[in-house]
């Protein structure tokens, strides 16, 4: 029907104009889901506690307008570029799901996400399902799929354990790693007065070095990056017994 309604139209008006029209509306309809992702994320971020998870819609549609600045689609990149195609994938902690289909299940074969919040999960289904993703309620510091995996993405949730629950869960991860798997994800930088930036981050990381220090025990390769924006500073990593990305001998992927 508005394909029928947008011919007669072209011939009424000429395409030039209705293609004015239809970009107008579109202005209109962005603005509108600018402003009420705004009004979702200040009363979710500043009515107390703080949410355990971040619904990254409220990027897309306001904050990176806003900001300028592509974080969230730099972590889902830095994290796609470490899956081979067709590969088997854990995503822990998973949030809101919006890294799973944007980003990784365009390349994957299956895809396991977890999460502990129920709500987030929930969500995840709701807004974010795709064929070969899998969302499960699971607390990765007492249990996780027992399949075996060639990648796991660990993205802006290190932080949010403890030392011990670290080194405890970089254990299992091993063990659900093919023997040339590669685990990949993103933290923040502690802040130069050492205030955390969320309050229910456990352990926030001072820099490279101290990040790397809690892969070394458990990997043979690991590599730790970083980018720096006016209000974050990050840290991305890859960590593996076998090749890791922008190695000498890593292959680049392309979608197929």
């Amino acid at each position: 029907m508005v394909s029928g309604l947008l011919k007669l139209a072209t011939r009424l008006f000429g395409k030039s104009a209705n293609s004015v029209f239809l970009k107008r509306l579109s202005l209109k309809t962005r603005t509108l889901a600018s402003l009420m992702h705004r009004m979702q994320m200040n009363y979710e971020w500043n009515t107390p506690p703080q949410p355990e998870w971040f619904d990254h819609y409220c990027d897309q549609f306001y904050q990176f307008k806003r900001t300028q600045n592509p974080l969230f689609l730099e972590r889902g990149i830095f994290g796609l570029l470490a899956i081979k195609q067709g590969a088997n994938v854990l995503e822990l902690c998973c949030g809101d799901g919006y890294n799973a289909y944007y980003f990784y299940s365009i390349r994957a074969n299956k895809i396991i996400s977890v999460d502990f919040n129920i709500d987030a999960i929930l969500h995840a289904k709701r807004f974010n399902q795709a064929n070969n993703v899998e969302f499960k309620l699971c607390d990765i510091r007492n249990e996780m799929p027992e399949e075996i995996f060639e990648n796991v993405i660990w993205d802006a949730a290190i932080e949010h354990f403890t030392e011990k629950e670290i080194d405890k869960i970089m254990s299992t991860i091993k063990n659900r790693l093919k023997p040339e798997g590669v685990l990949s994800g993103y933290t923040i930088v502690e802040s130069s007065t050492g205030e955390k930036s969320l309050t229910h981050h456990e352990r926030e990381f001072k820099s490279k070095e101290d990040l790397k220090g809690f892969f070394e025990p458990h990997f043979n390769n690991v590599k730790v990056f970083e980018t720096i924006y006016p209000s974050r500073h990050n840290l991305y990593f890859y960590a593996s017994d076998g090749i890791l990305p922008f190695d000498k001998e890593w292959e680049h992927i392309t979608v197929k």
